[in-house]
């Protein structure tokens, strides 16, 4: 009598309406690794945090490639192997490029984390800062900016710069309030700013101070506020 393989058997199970449980409980602790592969892919929800921690390496790779966890998560427990080894790290570089992508377009919080996790991937973050298109406006956390920054001092040339300071805070449009606030923000923590990110908005306010109506003593008060950042 003809066996059906695993593909085979899970396809059959695909109309029950409880496909996934049915699916989760025959496969996904099952001890053949191809059962195990063979439901990370085809999982309908994506994969579980289980999957992408298998102990078969090629097994987490599916998983991490179709799970919908986000990054930091992911990375932090995909198999180890896979982050170790170049020829493993590989098979999940477009899904990572994906995830990288998002990341460099938000606040930088959880690229840093998983940077720190996983500094491995620098070359993909920076690859992203420079090509990477914005979608949003969601701009850098500044702490989480400064740390970035500090991670790729060595590799700081002049495409990198241009896509940090795409996602940093743009104040050009700011009201005197807006700007106000803003300069108030970046004195308050002055002193733990990476210094590139004390140059970029000392040119800013400079560039703000030269195109903006400000009455005199508001200005000389900004003025004093903005040397603050050359600290």
């Amino acid at each position: 009598m003809y066996e059906l393989n695993y593909k085979e058997e899970i396809e059959a199970l695909k109309d029950e309406p409880d496909f996934e449980a049915k699916g989760d409980e025959i496969y996904m602790r099952h001890e053949d690794d191809e059962a195990r592969l063979e439901w990370a892919f085809y999982r309908p929800s994506g994969s579980h945090p289980d999957q992408v921690r298998d102990k078969n390496p090629i097994v987490s790779i599916m998983a991490f490639n179709h799970s919908r966890l986000p990054a930091y998560e992911r990375f932090s427990i995909v198999n180890p192997e896979v982050i170790d080894k170049d020829n493993l790290r590989i098979k999940i570089r477009n899904r990572s490029r994906m995830l990288f992508r998002a990341m460099v377009d938000s606040d930088f919080i959880e690229l840093v984390q998983v940077l720190e996790f996983a500094p491995v991937f620098l070359d993909l973050a920076c690859d992203q800062m420079i090509h990477g298109r914005i979608w949003n406006e969601t701009y850098a956390d500044l702490n989480a900016a400064t740390t970035f920054c500090s991670m790729v001092e060595d590799c700081l040339d002049e495409k990198l710069i241009e896509g940090i300071q795409r996602r940093l805070q743009p104040i050009d449009k700011f009201t005197y309030d807006e700007a106000k606030a803003y300069l108030e923000t970046l004195t308050d923590q002055v002193q733990n700013l990476h210094i590139f990110i004390k140059e970029h908005y000392l040119e800013a306010y400079t560039e703000w101070m030269k195109h903006t109506s400000v009455h005199p003593l508001q200005r000389i008060a900004l003025e004093k506020q903005i040397a603050k950042l050359k600290e």
